[in-house]
């Protein structure tokens, strides 16, 4: 008879499902939601839709993200640390300075330039009239937090003395702008769909050998 019970117990706790913590849960949620607010926007995005996607149900939805902007805000920073990972300026302080600044401008380019990246401005430039937290979210976890990513690059060289530069924040739009700007108009207007890793690292190499031309001392 214990036999058969330490069987049913057994087959019990392997018939369990296995509990997700919840940064596991909050990473499926969000996955969801990026590709809920890419297909649908912003105010249709539906958070029944987004929950169902990702297997969880709307209460345990709302517990890890009380509102749509809380939502919005984590896809954001989601997609703004794979950059930081990739752009790694603490692991690029010993890379010449040529090659760092190439992969800076190739990691920035890859971040703003990816088809989802152009997705979400989108989105923002949008729906930021009816919905001006967006904007501020876009701007504060994006816009921001690059710049001072590439500020920080920006000052490092600086400190060892191979650059020249009297307005960091300035400059550092100025580098954005060349790396970016162009490429990423054309496919917001849908004038081109997409931009190769190739384009991104060539344009990369081009800017990073124009600016040095300006700023860097030797």
């Amino acid at each position: 008879m214990e036999k058969n019970m330490e069987a049913k117990t057994a087959k019990r706790c392997r018939g369990r499902p296995q509990v997700r913590s919840d940064d596991e849960t909050k990473e499926v949620i969000l996955t969801a939601a990026d590709d809920q607010f890419r297909i649908a926007g912003y105010a249709a995005a539906s958070i029944s839709d987004i929950a169902k996607t990702a297997g969880v149900s709307t209460k345990t939805l709302y517990r890890l993200f009380p509102a749509k902007a809380d939502l919005f805000s984590d896809v954001i920073s989601m997609r703004i640390e794979d950059y930081l990972l990739a752009l790694d300026t603490e692991g690029m302080a010993d890379t010449p300075l040529v090659e760092s600044l190439e992969k800076v401008l190739s990691a920035y380019g890859r971040l703003t330039l990816s088809v989802d990246t152009v997705a979400m401005t989108r989105l923002v430039f949008s729906e930021y009239g009816r919905f001006p937290e967006l904007a501020a979210v876009f701007y504060e976890k994006a816009i921001r937090r690059t710049s001072i990513a590439i500020e920080g690059w920006l000052k490092h060289r600086v400190s060892l003395g191979e650059l020249r530069i009297d307005n960091i924040p300035e400059t550092t739009g100025m580098l954005r702008g060349m790396m970016a700007m162009e490429p990423q108009r054309a496919l917001m207007l849908g004038r081109i769909d997409t931009i190769s890793d190739t384009e991104i690292t060539a344009r990369a190499r081009s800017c990073a050998a124009l600016f040095l031309r300006g700023c860097s001392i030797n």
